[in-house]
């Protein structure tokens, strides 16, 4: 009759066990889209790729590839990132624990004394643990041992945590090498901004001086009584304008040096370089190879792949927790109430093995809620992964017609200087023969260098685009 008793009782557990790990809240996830389209852009396929150089070639400048050495070694927020890929490292190693038997030794001495009209205390009176001897008073109590805990892993709840925990680390090594590509992208920037600032300060010399011999001609007409003391100050505004854009630029040249010692980690000091190239520098020829091959070379779409898989685990180790669990506990050592007593066997020796079968049955709100923000978690995982994957497409689409139309604006740029060039010399030659007014040669000398501004301004978005197609397209981290 009993035996047939336990058999209900056991039968009656397992059925609420079953009702407990069935009433899972329906939700629906999302599945990511990974299509991109065949081409770029007004692109032909081709399947080289110009984020597989090596950034040490693919900017030829060494003074630029001292710098980004240097910044990958001392750059403050790189070796952060360093520090965030150790933190998912050692979250592995905690998540590998929980599935692994816990297991530990205790020690311990006490000593209790009861009231001796107790029930315990009336007992103890009456005991004798060996014979002709009464229980010692106080007693005390010595003890020794081990004991171990585990959580079977039925449902895969820890090992589906530990593989989450993988995919995140992964994602951190993904996030650091996609701040080392934004960095080296953005000191190279920094650093022909820098070769820009150079050549504009050398032709607002080359202004200065060639408006300073225009306002002596000036001053001599003037005594010839050709021209007005207006022309003169004319004259002398427009230098003393000129001057005051050399200080501009000269403030300019310090913030971008600074800039770049901080990037590279270190403080202030002058950048070594060598400007007088940069206006002839022909950048290398890109190649963009086609739009898939972002998926395996841009980090941060690497990073929002791996934070995908890793949301996708967490809806299984939430769903898990509605199941039951299976737990083992063991024990095994010497207790007594006297030390030289602790290790007699089998009279001091003491063990215990148990199982315990737990499952959620009322007042689930905490479980259901964990699972469906992981559900809601996953869902944004998928529209940021897609999000990263369209914003890397339109990077390198924007990148590649900004290199084109930058190219055709240079061009433009130089025969527009060419021939503003020519016009600063023949009006000064029509002014000293009174065939042009002053205010035609102010005027073209403005013009001109402005004109030489833009130039150097036009060649310095061209090598930003030669950058930011390198970096779009994932470059400077393999």
């Amino acid at each position: 009759m009993n035996k047939l008793n336990n058999m209900k009782y056991a039968g009656l557990t397992c059925v609420l066990l079953s009702l407990a790990g069935c009433k899972i809240p329906s939700v629906v996830q999302k599945t990511e889209n990974k299509t991109v389209p065949e081409l770029y852009t007004n692109a032909t396929k081709d399947t080289l790729n110009s984020a597989k150089t090596q950034w040490r070639s693919y900017f030829a400048d060494q003074y630029l590839n001292e710098l980004v050495d240097s910044a990958l070694k001392n750059n403050q927020e790189l070796n952060i990132t360093l520090q965030e890929m150790v933190i998912a490292q050692s979250e592995i190693r905690a998540r590998k624990g929980e599935y692994l038997p816990f297991v530990g030794v205790n020690a311990g001495a006490g000593v209790d004394k009861v009231g001796r009209y107790t029930n315990i205390g009336a007992s103890e009176a009456t005991t004798e643990i060996m014979p002709g001897k009464e229980t010692p008073e106080p007693l005390q109590d010595y003890k020794i041992g081990a004991f171990a805990s585990w959580e079977v892993d039925i449902w895969g709840k820890f090992h589906n945590a530990k593989k989450a925990a993988v995919s995140r680390y992964l994602a951190s090594v993904e996030g650091r090498n996609f701040v080392q590509t934004n960095l080296i992208a953005e000191i190279a920037n920094s650093y022909y901004e820098l070769l820009a600032l150079d050549n504009q300060l050398d032709i607002v010399k080359q202004n200065i001086e060639i408006q300073t011999n225009a306002l002596q001609v000036v001053k001599i007409q003037k005594e010839a009584t050709r021209v007005t003391e207006l022309a003169v100050r004319r004259f002398e505004a427009q230098l003393l304008n000129t001057r005051s854009l050399q200080f501009s630029i000269q403030q300019q040249i310090t913030e971008t040096e600074n800039k770049i010692n901080f990037l590279v980690g270190r403080f202030p000091q002058p950048i070594r370089r060598d400007h007088l190239s940069f206006e002839n520098f022909t950048p290398l020829k890109v190649n963009a190879g086609i739009p898939s091959q972002l998926l395996d070379n841009r980090p941060d779409i690497k990073k929002a792949e791996m934070e995908l898989v890793a949301s996708n685990l967490d809806i299984k180790v939430a769903k898990a927790r509605f199941y039951p669990s299976l737990g083992i506990s063991a024990g095994i050592g010497y207790q007594a109430f006297n030390a030289k007593y602790l290790l007699d066997t089998p009279e001091s020796l003491i063990y215990s093995f148990a199982g315990d079968l737990v499952a959620p049955l009322i007042n689930r709100n905490a479980i259901k809620a964990s699972y469906i923000t992981a559900n809601a978690k996953q869902i944004q995982a998928v529209y940021n992964y897609e999000r990263t994957l369209v914003n890397a497409y339109v990077e390198v689409a924007n990148q590649l017609a900004k290199i084109k139309n930058m190219q055709q604006s240079f061009e433009l740029k130089v025969q527009e200087v060419q021939a503003l060039n020519q016009s600063v010399g023949i009006s000064n030659e029509l002014f000293k023969s009174a065939r042009a007014d002053y205010m035609e040669v102010l005027l073209t000398q403005r013009e001109a260098l402005e004109s030489k501004f833009e130039l150097i301004e036009t060649k310095k978005q061209q090598m930003n685009a030669f950058v930011g197609v390198y970096r779009a397209l994932g470059g400077g981290w393999n």
